[in-house]
């Protein structure tokens, strides 16, 4: 479960922001996307406003991204910003062991607490390896 707080908000928010905007410039009634992705009007518009997470599973927001004519790049780039919308870290991320050993090093980092010589020397390593 996600623990409700203001940054939490914030993202599903902002993914609700995406996929408005998304769907008025594919010009589509909130009605018309449903039926294309055959998903509920009333939870479509919750989340467009922010008041529900978006789905997890990939299949359902893949066919979203199709319907409002999202390709490549875009796409994953929609999913991701689904998965962190609902506060979760994609699970490519999670299953590459060298990148989740340096997670905290990464999120002391994004609270402004530096990490140790020896965090940032492992990380530059890994940084060179992709």
């Amino acid at each position: 479960m996600v623990k409700l707080n203001h940054k939490t908000i914030m993202a599903k928010t902002n993914f609700g922001n995406l996929l408005k905007s998304l769907r008025i410039k594919k010009e589509l009634s909130l009605r018309d996307v449903c039926k294309l992705t055959e998903y509920d009007p009333s939870n479509w518009s919750k989340i467009e406003r922010g008041k529900m997470f978006p789905p997890s599973n990939i299949v359902i927001l893949n066919k979203w991204a199709k319907v409002l004519g999202l390709k490549g790049k875009e796409i994953q780039d929609f999913t991701d910003q689904a998965i962190v919308a609902q506060g979760m870290i994609p699970k490519e991320i999670l299953s590459e062991k060298d990148i989740v050993e340096h997670l905290p090093a990464f999120f002391r980092t994004l609270r402004n607490k530096k990490p140790n010589k020896e965090e940032i020397e492992r990380m530059i390593r890994l940084i060179e390896k992709i």
